[in-house]
């Protein structure tokens, strides 16, 4: 299959290079041609770009997709009393199936509002599987993994079944991870033989780090450490490449500990924003040389999955941390959701980008809108204007999966049906 975006504005998000109009051929899964006029050929299905841009699909860097089902069930409430009170009663009574429908509206969302790829961690991995295979989306997957309690070794024996299992399948749109929960929940032992796992089999590793100020007073208590030194303790810096979500409470000495590592930090404002967890301190990290990404949380915290707002909150936090409105401008923090959250996941020689030989992950965003015009500055619009309903078209590994709007891949009409059955019967009475 072959298609041919024609006349439309192009942000390819390579180094130093400005937005111009242009044409876009795609064969099979990739991206073959990028020029100012790219003849077409009979077999090419033409979409027309004119009034429309062109960028790379957004990676989502850090999600807990089920966590759809529990959509605005527990807001304003303390990160404990959220946690403990709410969600984990509720994702208690969550069967495989729920977990399926649940990733399947994330999913459907994440197309709708311009990601095209994204990092999970939750349990009952497989059926998050699936729904990625069914639905063309590109999935880094992790099975988290809580040490606190003996299950016989059950949690790790699904993270290496998930890697085995799940590692390049879906024509190579899921990839995996090692997901240790966090330093809080993960004693030394077991979390010391995780990071060997991943080095070992060259799997990247995907953890919390420092979300909140309770997490960083209890590893304090315990270990007389930050979050921060407890994992450069267990030797997860040394080798491996690491996922570390969150980064909130991260003092300039724990900054330092993470330079030069292979990964980086998933920031995700909103849910910070919205649990009251705080400001991640992202421009000294970046000042750093630390790769820093962009994801949601789940949407049991965040509410939303739109990368288009996290992007939008991720600029206002800095600007607003540091009492200086040039923190953060449009073209870094767009290179943080795309290439920076690509990198993340390992994929930055596949996606995060628009060019000959990179994955054919692209959105198409409509700008003929009141709010989108007149057109000054591309990158502008991007971060401070744009939001999710404003992506008109989303390709991934070559494949439409909506176009005008409209899902390709996905009943939403079955959709809707079953995840309001089940949530209804997930959060009744907690």
């Amino acid at each position: 299959m072959s298609i041919l975006i024609q006349q439309t504005t192009i942000l390819t998000m390579q180094e130093a290079e400005a937005p111009f109009t242009g044409d876009i051929r795609i064969e099979g899964s990739q991206i073959v041609q990028i020029a100012s006029h790219i003849m077409p050929q009979p077999e090419d299905e033409v979409i027309d770009g004119r009034n429309k841009l062109a960028m790379p699909g957004l990676v989502n860097a850090h999600q807990h997709s089920p966590m759809s089902l529990l959509r605005g069930f527990s807001d304003d409430l303390k990160l404990m009393d959220w946690l403990e009170r709410k969600m984990l009663p509720a994702e208690a009574r969550m069967t495989p199936e729920d977990i399926y429908w649940g990733a399947k509206l994330g999913i459907a969302e994440m197309i709708r509002s311009g990601t095209t790829a994204f990092a999970d961690m939750y349990i009952h991995m497989n059926e998050i599987a699936e729904a990625v295979t069914e639905t063309g989306i590109r999935a880094s997957l992790t099975r988290g993994m809580v040490f606190m309690e003996d299950d016989g070794g059950r949690r790790l024996q699904e993270a290496i079944d998930l890697v085995q299992r799940w590692s390049g399948k879906a024509n190579g749109r899921i990839t995996t991870m090692y997901g240790p929960h966090s330093p809080y929940t993960c004693p030394m032992e077991p979390l010391r033989e995780v990071v060997a796992m991943a080095v070992q089999d060259e799997i990247p590793l995907h953890i919390h780090l420092a979300e909140t100020k309770e997490e960083v007073e209890k590893i304090r208590s315990r270990y007389d450490m930050t979050p921060t030194e407890y994992l450069e303790e267990s030797g997860m810096f040394e080798r491996a490449h690491v996922l570390l979500a969150h980064g909130v409470h991260l003092n300039p000495q724990d900054i330092s500990r993470l330079k030069g590592m292979r990964g980086g930090v998933a920031h995700n404002p909103v849910s910070n924003l919205k649990l009251g967890c705080g400001i991640a301190p992202v421009e000294a990290m970046i000042f750093e040389g630390i790769t820093v990404g962009i994801g949601t949380d789940g949407a049991g915290s965040a509410t939303t999955l739109d990368m288009f707002e996290e992007i939008k909150v991720a600029c206002w936090l800095q600007k607003l941390d540091y009492g200086d409105p040039t923190r953060l401008p449009a073209r870094q923090v767009l290179d943080m959701a795309t290439r920076g959250s690509a990198k993340l996941l390992s994929l930055q020689n596949e996606v995060g980008m628009l060019a000959p030989g990179y994955k054919a992950d692209l959105i198409l965003i409509d700008l003929a809108k009141p709010h989108l015009q007149p057109i000054h500055n591309v990158e502008s619009l991007l971060a401070y204007s744009v939001n999710g309903a404003d992506v008109h078209t989303t390709i991934v590994d070559g494949q439409i999966l909506m176009q005008d709007r409209k899902l390709l891949t996905i009943d939403e009409d079955e959709l809707y049906r079953e995840v309001n059955t089940r949530a209804k019967r997930i959060v009744e009475g907690v």
